[in-house]
């Protein structure tokens, strides 16, 4: 592990004031309708989100974000965002992410979307592609699971052993965004997508998405 390795684990820990924790990315729904009600439930949830929804849509505009154009990559990242939740879930996270790093290192920072403002930042430190998205669905994922701790609820072992069983998925992952094309793009949870349109009506709500 190399001192930019800490820097990286330090932006994407859950102490990064990027508010993380103020999004459930419809989870909150799923919990609510009780198609997440234990650890099983959560680790089929999650692997279908990592792999088929924003996690790999994420990785490969974060892997793109490295070397690319971020302003070109920002639009499109935008376009793709089925609803108005997880635009603004992404854009507020993205900002926030942007103004913390550049408050500690004096960088000018864009106020991007999630994983582009992570990329974009993550330049300087030399890491490889996998590595970078690598940790960064293990970020994502971890704060997923922290919320299905709260309010499904379940046994703080039982989470992180979901997470752990996840691990292999976002190695993979990492791996396969690190050599993707823009076109290979694309997404298939549609459960997912429909709960994130359901929470913006949803009547009580604890998250904002």
């Amino acid at each position: 592990m190399t001192p930019a390795h800490f820097t990286l684990i330090q932006w994407l820990s859950p102490a990064f004031p990027t508010g993380a924790f103020a999004y459930s990315h419809g989870l909150e729904r799923e919990i609510a309708a009780g198609v997440v009600h234990d650890a099983t439930s959560l680790e089929v949830w999650l692997s279908n989100i990592l792999r088929f929804g924003a996690g790999w849509q994420d990785a490969v505009l974060l892997a793109h974000a490295l070397e690319g154009d971020c302003a070109v990559l920002d639009d499109l990242a935008r376009a793709l965002q089925l609803c108005a939740e997880r635009l603004q879930e992404s854009r507020e996270q993205g900002a926030a992410f942007a103004r913390a790093v550049a408050g500690i290192t004096g960088r000018a920072l864009s106020a991007r979307l999630l994983p582009v403002a992570v990329g974009e930042a993550a330049r300087v430190l030399n890491l490889s592609t996998s590595d970078v998205v690598g940790l960064y669905l293990q970020g994502f994922a971890g704060n997923l699971v922290t919320i299905a701790v709260r309010n499904v609820p379940l046994g703080q072992t039982e989470g992180q052993g979901v997470l752990a069983r996840v691990l292999p998925i976002t190695r993979a992952l990492a791996h396969r965004a690190a050599k993707a094309t823009l076109d290979d793009i694309g997404t298939c949870a549609l459960a997912g997508d429909m709960a994130a349109l359901q929470h913006e009506t949803q009547d009580v709500r604890i998250f904002r998405t």
